[in-house]
């Protein structure tokens, strides 16, 4: 049995920054980072993108060189989960059949993809895209001839995944059982400038539709049948659907928690000296009207890391971040700011034709969100809008003439 001062499970963003941060402070104790990915940690973002697209090797999307690890004095167990929690004990039990006790336990185990619940799910060539090894999986069927790709689900992965696989030279259809593209996050203006771009490069985008069955050819995927009776062939499906917490050890242990774990302002979970950070975590989010809610974003995982290894070092600082994410979809950089869920306006702000413009969403006359695209200036002003929950006249929002900074 080995003992470490902090066990953190999980190597993705909030992972690697939760060990980090604790190091930057001064933590001199032992520290466990435990993955069951078997590569060190990396950059999840670029999968769909850069990495996808084969612009960037694997190297290139490293959080750091795997060297950097062992100097710090920070243990890399990868290929390794952890399978029984006994909170108690303060004990783990791993899948190598091996046991790790901890003072403090910082779980950041993210989510696993959800699967395709239709018949014929169970075929090869269907695939998701939340791990080195999905992708490169993916590239060796695209390199072995597949050209016909149907992706459920017209989200961030499911359109980032479009845009590089069209970059590839693929026949891409895009099936959404909502009515419009990423109608999750955004609103209508978005949505329909996003799926005008899509078509404008070749994409099929099947909306107010899902996927009844895949049938196959000899165990591989040979075509998809939707709900509307269509058939679509298809060499490879992704599924871009959304993830299911990997939280199931702390909920056997008591830990309390329905969608994800849930954590108090300095990500604690119900158990003593057991912490959750990242896309696993549901917490109360003062953008969300304090609502119980989790975030699956770079930011939110790396902000509640530090929130955490401070509390761990004795410094209280509560988590109470802007929501930020981004998309990189052909030539468009998306990027957003708050949460625009429940927004009763919306105000345009530049023009979608010169493929630079911002929308703003309002709620009873407060500024909430921003969706900014290719427009790098309205995004970094704009954060301050929606932390002041500022009240500005639409008007006066709606002309691209007046810098952002000036409203506040």
């Amino acid at each position: 049995m080995e003992h470490f001062d902090v066990v953190i499970v999980g190597s993705g963003h909030g992972g690697a920054q939760a060990a980090l941060s604790l190091r930057q402070a001064g933590h001199a104790e032992p520290i466990l980072l435990l993955s069951r990915d078997r590569n060190p940690p990396y950059e999840r973002p670029p999968l769909s993108k850069d990495y996808l697209s084969g612009e960037k090797p694997f190297e290139r999307i490293l959080i750091r060189p795997e060297a950097f690890w062992n100097e710090r004095g920070i243990t890399l167990r990868l290929g390794c989960n952890a399978d029984t929690l006994d909170a108690e004990a303060h004990s783990l039990i791993l899948s190598d059949g091996g046991t790790v006790t901890y003072r403090k336990l910082i779980w950041a185990g993210g989510g696993d993809p959800r699967r395709l619940s239709c018949s014929g799910a169970d075929l090869a060539g269907i695939h998701a895209v939340r791990s080195r090894r999905d992708v490169d999986t993916l590239r060796e069927e695209l390199a072995a001839g597949a050209r016909q790709v149907v992706i459920a689900g017209a989200g961030y992965i499911g359109l980032e995944a479009a845009a590089s696989l069209t970059k590839l030279g693929c026949e891409v259809t895009v099936v959404e059982a909502l009515e419009r593209a990423m109608a999750r996050v955004a609103g209508p203006e978005l949505s329909d400038f996003f799926a005008a771009e899509h078509r404008a490069h070749g994409v099929d985008l099947r909306f107010g539709t899902s996927i009844e069955r895949i049938e196959g050819e000899g165990g591989r995927v040979a075509r998809v049948v939707l709900s509307s009776g269509t058939v679509l062939p298809a060499d490879v499906v992704i599924a871009g659907i959304g993830i299911v917490p990997a939280v199931g050890p702390l909920i056997a242990a008591g830990a309390a928690g329905s969608n994800g774990v849930d954590v108090d302002e300095f990500c604690r979970t119900s158990l003593d000296d057991v912490y959750a950070i990242g896309d696993c975590a549901a917490h109360a989010n003062a953008f969300a009207d304090s609502q119980v809610i989790r975030l699956e974003s770079v930011q939110n995982a790396n902000d509640m890391a530090n929130v955490a290894a401070r509390e761990i070092m004795g410094e209280r600082t509560p988590y109470a971040a802007v929501p930020w994410f981004w998309s990189n979809q052909y030539d468009l950089r998306l990027q957003t700011a708050g949460l625009s869920a429940g927004h009763d306006a919306t105000v345009l702000r530049g023009d979608p034709a010169e493929r630079k413009f911002s929308v703003i969403y309002l709620k009873e006359g407060r500024v909430i969100a921003l969706d900014c695209v290719n427009n790098t200036r309205d995004y970094a002003q704009g954060r301050k809008l929606v932390e002041a929950r500022a009240v500005i006249a639409p008007d006066l929002l709606a002309d691209a003439e007046v810098p952002l900074k000036d409203m506040l």
